[in-house]
């Protein structure tokens, strides 16, 4: 079954599951229209495999041939199980989503654009029970160079030569697509330009040196960080020392899985570090994460952050108060990219 799903603007996601025709739920595929305005500028091909609906995933996605094939021969053995590489590369995979066959055309072919594109899609079509599957940059398919490259902004890892693996039971994928969704804002509220290209990153650094956390940046980062503190302390109280189920909602729910059956010593400890970033924040020490923990903290301080100044205005004003201004305020995305500089290095 194949379903023309028209995506008339970012971030907006169309009504996906509209489109699915009943007798098709083991193996289902749409072709998403990439629209702007009211021209059509390109395409994408997107395939769900529902392991526990269909009788031999493996048989029904080897049926479609080109690159369902190659991730059915990959992924599944001859029996339609998945294969135990597959199953220790992800988490709790249960069903595949597969994102194949770009056609786009230019200056529409840009793995931002494409990766905000597929991140849309992702939301609606899956849970923290799939693999979404992308073509490497070392196999041939249309549009393969642009999907990698979109694949590897959503934390896509290499599975293989062949392909290339998001698994959404992981943090990092979720916090991979809000990235690039504000990377696509601040490109429409600096009227379609780019303000991350090398030219522009040369022009601020002659008269602004890398000033990017800014005195209102911190501020709010700072408050940011404080509630989630907060936060932190009052679950790791009522939670003692409970594991706690997949799904389950509150701030350490929101941790990666392999989290969720910690005691209340290791919730403590988390909890330190936020208190530890908004001790450097309130002084002037360097803001840097120096263990995991702290890494995951200031990976929600910035998202909490990011969330105050989109919804919380008055707050934040109240918060800034007096500070002076700056044309980097509450730039969230190179903040992200400047704090864990030094970790990626």
């Amino acid at each position: 079954m194949l379903a023309v799903v028209h995506d008339y603007s970012f971030p907006r996601c169309p009504d996906i599951p509209q489109c699915i025709d009943p007798s098709e739920e083991g193996v289902q595929t749409w072709r998403v229209d990439i629209v702007t305005g009211d021209t059509t500028v390109g395409s994408l091909r997107v395939t769900r495999g529902l392991y526990w609906k269909a009788a031999n995933l493996r048989e029904r996605m080897a049926d479609e041939q080109s690159f369902l094939a190659l991730v059915a021969e990959q992924l599944l053995d001859e029996d339609g199980k998945f294969r135990p590489e597959f199953e220790d590369f992800v988490d709790m995979a249960s069903s595949v989503l597969v994102v194949d066959d770009l056609d786009v055309a230019a200056p529409w072919n840009d793995p931002w654009i494409i990766a905000g594109r597929a991140a849309s899609v992702i939301d609606r079509l899956t849970d923290n029970q799939f693999a979404v599957l992308f073509p490497h940059a070392a196999s041939h398919s249309t549009g393969v160079a642009v999907l990698a490259e979109a694949a590897t902004l959503l934390s896509a890892e290499p599975f293989s030569d062949d392909l290339l693996i998001i698994d959404t039971a992981l943090a990092a994928p979720e916090e991979a697509a809000h990235r690039v969704r504000e990377r696509l804002r601040d490109r429409a509220r600096y009227g379609g330009s780019d303000p991350w290209n090398e030219d522009w990153d040369e022009d601020a650094e002659g008269d602004e040196g890398e000033e990017v956390l800014t005195a209102r940046t911190r501020a709010v980062l700072r408050l940011a960080l404080q509630d989630l503190s907060d936060q932190a302390w009052e679950e790791a109280a009522a939670l003692g020392d409970e594991p706690l189920p997949r799904g389950a909602g509150g701030l350490f729910g929101s941790l990666p899985p392999v989290t969720l059956r910690q005691d209340g010593t290791w919730r403590r400890n988390m909890a330190r570090s936020f208190d530890d970033l908004v001790s450097d924040l309130s002084s002037d020490a360097d803001v840097e994460p120096h263990c995991t923990a702290e890494e995951m903290a200031l990976h929600l301080g910035i998202a909490r952050a990011g969330d105050l100044t989109r919804n919380r205005p008055r707050r934040v004003q109240e918060t800034v108060g007096e500070l002076p201004e700056h044309r980097r305020d509450f730039d969230w995305h190179a903040c992200s990219d400047l704090l864990f500089q030094a970790t990626t290095s």
